[in-house]
């Protein structure tokens, strides 16, 4: 009987991966990460909560579960990377940093320690020889975040959700009378849960007023820190008067100036290409020029577009149509098919 561990967060899609496990006959181990020691505003402690869901589900399954701290190493290997990415003008993801340098690097070796054949995880993704697929819902396919993962940290590692849809996911986890059947899914940044943004950064960034532009230079406004805002951003903007709303189309991090424009569809927010660096390829790296489709962003639809190497190493990529919001620092993930090839960091837009 192969070992599986499964990594619990206290969510529905992670319990009901043990269960299906335990289901095909695999003796599972429910391993509960904390990557993050500070209550949130309300004074909840997300990691404490979650954990206690992790040991009804466990308890009910009648399985093992550990609980292990990474909280040191999120704070060096994830969260001070996302810092400096955000002091130096750019939007960072740290999802995808944790799914690279802890949950599939860390985490996995500790399955391994644990006696674990794989490691499992409630990601809606699949796998199929050595390649990352799409999981099987649209609208909850997690591939976007993995993309950054070496396929041979893949080949011990299962993904029993993948093919489902969340709805289907809810069902069998009601039918399996799991306690987080009904729970709600966690939203905001990796382990740090929703919060302010701009409250929850102020000790970190501190406040640093600066002037929102126009694109012509005229100043319509004060902000706190340019770090703070992102393009295509609208909301918290606190610019009012009449006419549509104010969206952010550029910043200058250096003279802590934001630029922006009214309308959602300002013309300076579209653009057709960027510029890409520090590539990263789940299977194997792709012949160029590379026809494919990519993501700016999670969730967006596909966009048909061509992949050039450059002599230094980056990425220029073509769209098919120009994209809305190019953020710096976002990742670009690239698909052929259902198939995730890999992806990079988006670095600017070609003058």
């Amino acid at each position: 009987m192969k070992t599986v561990v499964v990594g619990m967060s206290g969510g529905v899609d992670s319990s009901l991966s043990a269960f299906l496990l335990k289901e095909r006959g695999y003796r599972v181990i429910g391993l509960f990460m904390k990557n993050w020691e500070e209550v949130d505003e309300k004074g909840v402690c997300r990691a404490t909560s979650d954990y206690e869901d992790v040991s009804r589900v466990c308890e009910h399954l009648d399985i093992p579960y550990f609980s292990i701290q990474f909280v040191e190493e999120y704070q060096g290997r994830v969260f001070q990377t996302f810092l400096e990415e955000l002091k130096a003008g750019r939007t960072p993801n740290p999802d995808i940093l944790c799914n690279r340098e802890i949950k599939f690097d860390l985490l996995l070796e500790k399955a391994k320690q644990l006696g674990g054949s794989f490691l499992a995880t409630g990601h809606y993704c699949r796998l199929h020889q050595g390649h990352l697929l799409k999981g099987k819902d649209p609208n909850k396919d997690q591939s976007y975040f993995l993309h950054a993962v070496s396929g041979q940290k893949f080949e011990n590692v299962l993904f029993p959700v993948g093919h489902l849809l969340k709805g289907q996911v809810r069902e069998l986890a009601k039918k399996a009378n799991l306690p987080t059947a009904e729970k709600k899914d966690s939203t905001g940044i990796c382990f740090i849960g929703k919060r302010d943004f701009k409250e929850f950064l102020k000790p970190y960034l501190g406040y640093k007023q600066g002037e929102f532009h126009t694109l012509s230079g005229k100043v319509v406004g004060h902000h706190d820190g340019a770090a703070y805002y992102t393009i295509g951003q609208r909301k918290g903007l606190g610019l009012g008067g009449e006419g549509d709303a104010w969206y952010v189309i550029d910043k200058d991090i250096t003279q802590n100036i934001v630029f922006v424009e009214r309308g959602a569809n300002h013309p300076a927010l579209f653009h057709q290409s960027l510029i890409a660096i520090h590539p990263t390829w789940v299977h194997s790296t792709p012949a160029f020029p590379l026809s494919c489709t990519a993501k700016i962003r999670y969730r967006q639809t596909d966009q048909p577009c061509t992949v050039t190497l450059q002599e230094e190493g980056s990425l220029q990529i073509l769209f098919d149509e120009p994209q809305r919001a190019i953020t710096p620092g976002q990742a670009i993930v690239f698909y052929s098919g259902e198939k995730c090839l890999g992806g990079a960091t988006i670095d600017h837009i070609p003058k």
